[in-house]
């Protein structure tokens, strides 16, 4: 069987794939040979096919948004049941896309076909997703330029000509953020992760093959290089990466950083006492997707009974052990590149070294956190208690199913958690809440029972989408 190969797509009045003369080869996990060769895009093309990014533009403007929202909602169902090209000389069933995400990245199968899921809804949702996003505009407002909101003229002028985005290979979901610009009239320019072309690969065939332009995509693998020249030179950027990555853009209103969440739990000091009624949701929040999300929880915060809390979690989570990727019960994802599992486990060894917290987990297991299993490293399900959230290890999160647990009086706890993506504040305290509700740091607010994990998508994910590619203006007709 000959080995798939992935082209660059180019942007714009090309429209066209490209094998460049780089080819990177992507290995399967356990030495079972070349997966797939990626071609790769120098910085020299990336930076001439930004020049084009007008056609692009103009080729998606030529169909009403009406259309589009069509063509999106039919990808979705395209992207999960039909035979894709895959490159230029082979095709993917949606069975083919499970086994081949997974054998590269590390990924169970189980864990890709839920992630599968929660995209097709982005598809069959994009529609609500954006009149979520735009407050209710209507479809034909974009065409035009202007509309009426709520019974108000308003009128929105693109900020960009198209949407860069700058991917990761921990999890396929996050595909899910762009594919409604594609519905707002946007192209999106991708740089693929390096062991996840897959995902937003086949998301662009699926678009093609319902009526979307191919002008429209810019499939970008590349280096560091390429990478920068992409973020220099497009309107509007969505970048993920670590702390360290993000850092050198967060001052730059055309990037939109997607680093760490540092997402939390917080009990209030009406709810602490019934803290095991809630340990579904703390497992759920701690663990789903293999704890690889911004939105996993990393910190619960209480005002009392942290000793008690932490250990109970941590024994739940004992079942969340490394198995083969084909199993269906598999929950734990590995890491492709084994040396990655080990630099994080020596990370937290290291914050262990800190007075002022200690590993629960490694109490009830009978084996350690790195385990080397299938040609992969694991790190099983971590539960740390720390003595306060200056701790080292306390707010902040790692690449796996990891979480502190720390005691701290309810009248400190927004003094104290800084930034957080997401908080899920258990509590019917009406004063705080309302506390809480003030409180500017939080991007995402659960009031109740709501896990960590939970996402509305018609609901705003570390910035509108809508507000990051369009701005209000004003527009007067005299004759009006």
């Amino acid at each position: 069987m000959s080995v798939p190969e992935i082209p660059v797509l180019r942007i714009g009045a090309q429209g066209e794939a490209y094998e460049s003369l780089e080819v990177q080869s992507i290995q399967s996990i356990g030495n079972k040979g070349e997966a797939v060769k990626v071609h790769f895009a120098n910085s020299g093309l990336v930076k001439r096919d930004m020049l084009d990014l007008k056609a692009a533009r103009k080729a998606l403007r030529r169909i009403p948004c009406r259309e589009l929202l069509g063509m999106v909602k039919e990808a979705g169902e395209r992207f999960l049941h039909d035979t894709l090209p895959l490159g230029l000389h082979d095709e993917q069933s949606p069975d083919d896309y499970v086994r081949q995400l997974s054998a590269t990245s590390g990924l169970p199968v189980a864990l890709v076909r839920r992630n599968m899921g929660r995209l097709k809804i982005v598809f069959d949702e994009v529609e609500t997703i954006l009149q979520g996003l735009s407050r209710g505009i209507t479809p034909g407002a974009l065409d035009q330029g202007y509309g009426q909101q709520n019974g108000l003229p308003v009128s929105f002028v693109p900020s960009t000509d198209a949407l860069a985005v700058i991917l990761p290979s921990n999890s396929p979901a996050v595909n899910a953020l762009w594919i409604p610009s594609i519905a707002m009239q946007i192209p999106v320019i991708l740089k693929p992760g390096r062991e996840e072309p897959w995902t937003p690969w086949r998301i662009i065939q699926a678009m093609i093959a319902s009526g979307v332009p191919k002008e429209a995509f810019g499939f970008y693998p590349t280096d560091h290089e390429g990478s920068n020249a992409i973020i220099r030179r497009v309107g509007r950027v969505m970048l993920f990466g670590d702390d360290r990555t993000v850092a050198k853009h967060a001052g730059d209103p055309r990037v939109e950083v997607h680093g760490t969440g540092r997402s939390k739990v917080l009990f209030g000091q009406d709810q602490i006492d019934d803290w095991e009624k809630h340990l579904g949701l703390l497992e759920e929040s701690v663990s789903a997707n293999s704890g690889r999300s911004c939105i996993n929880a990393s910190t619960i915060v209480v005002p009392r009974h942290a000793d008690a809390l932490a250990e109970a979690l941590a024994q739940r989570l004992l079942a969340m052990e490394p198995k083969a990727l084909d199993d269906e019960s598999a929950r734990l994802s590995g890491f492709a590149n084994p040396r990655f599992g080990e630099a994080i486990s020596g990370m937290v060894d290291e914050g262990l070294k800190a007075p002022g917290a200690r590993d629960v987990s490694v109490a009830l297991r009978s084996t350690p956190r790195l385990i080397e299993r299938d040609h992969m490293t694991y790190l099983q399900p971590t539960v740390v208690r720390c003595d306060s959230l200056d701790h080292p290890l306390a707010n902040t999160e790692f690449l796996f199913p990891y979480c502190a647990v720390v005691e701290l009086p309810q009248e400190q706890m927004l003094e104290q958690i800084g930034p957080s993506l997401v908080v899920t504040a258990l509590t019917e305290d009406r004063e705080w809440i309302d506390d809480l509700l003030a409180y500017p740091a939080i991007s995402r607010l659960n009031i109740g029972p709501h896990a960590t994990c939970h996402i509305s998508w018609d609901q705003p994910h570390e910035g509108n989408l809508f507000e990051f590619l369009f701005e209000r203006r004003t527009v007067a007709f005299a004759n009006a």
